[in-house]
């Protein structure tokens, strides 16, 4: 494959969150050509403000950076046993842009919680978040990264192990699926 975009998008705002170096790593694993890292600072979504000022510039950027990438990456720290909110919000904000930004769009979901499930069942739920929009979920395999402050190197990259190869098949899936696309 000769080029591929590949945008992350990171339910933790942290900068120094476990997620946003998932995602990092996923472009440098999978070899992205270019690597964009979405931002997540958007205004709650509130109808009312869409109504008043329409689509905020912010979100209509996400639309169209997830638009614009040949695949997506989106790693979920676990909340309450689901998505982050801002995760979420986000979701609900891009699905009020024009066209379908997601439709047939390649994307791989990953997690890392300090829990030992390492996220399954925000994974579960962010799966379901993304039913309406028609991605082309790649269905595995998993990357649950468990106690994910031990999992990492002090220069962010990710300990080699079980969790660099599944990151490694997860990634190969997902140009696969690109290149299908292509």
């Amino acid at each position: 494959m000769a080029t591929f975009d590949l945008l992350g998008i990171s339910g933790s705002l942290r900068k120094g969150s476990f997620n946003r170096k998932l995602i990092r790593e996923a472009g440098r694993i999978g070899g992205a050509t270019s690597f964009i890292e979405a931002d997540l600072y958007l205004p709650l979504y509130d109808g009312d403000l869409e109504e008043a000022k329409g689509i905020p510039a912010s979100v209509q950027t996400l639309s169209d950076q997830i638009a614009n990438a040949d695949a997506v990456v989106i790693s979920t720290p676990e909340y309450n046993k689901g998505v982050s909110g801002v995760l979420k919000n986000a979701l609900d904000w891009v699905s009020r842009t024009e066209g379908t930004p997601w439709a047939d769009k390649p994307v791989a979901l990953m997690s890392a919680t300090a829990g030992r499930a390492g996220g399954e069942r925000a994974q579960f739920d962010l799966r379901l978040d993304m039913v309406p929009f028609r991605a082309r979920l790649i269905q595995g395999p998993e990357v649950l990264v468990g106690q994910c402050s031990a999992q990492f190197e002090e220069n962010g990259q990710l300990k080699e192990g079980s969790y660099t190869d599944f990151m490694g098949k997860l990634m190969d899936a997902l140009k696969a699926e690109v290149a299908l696309a292509r």
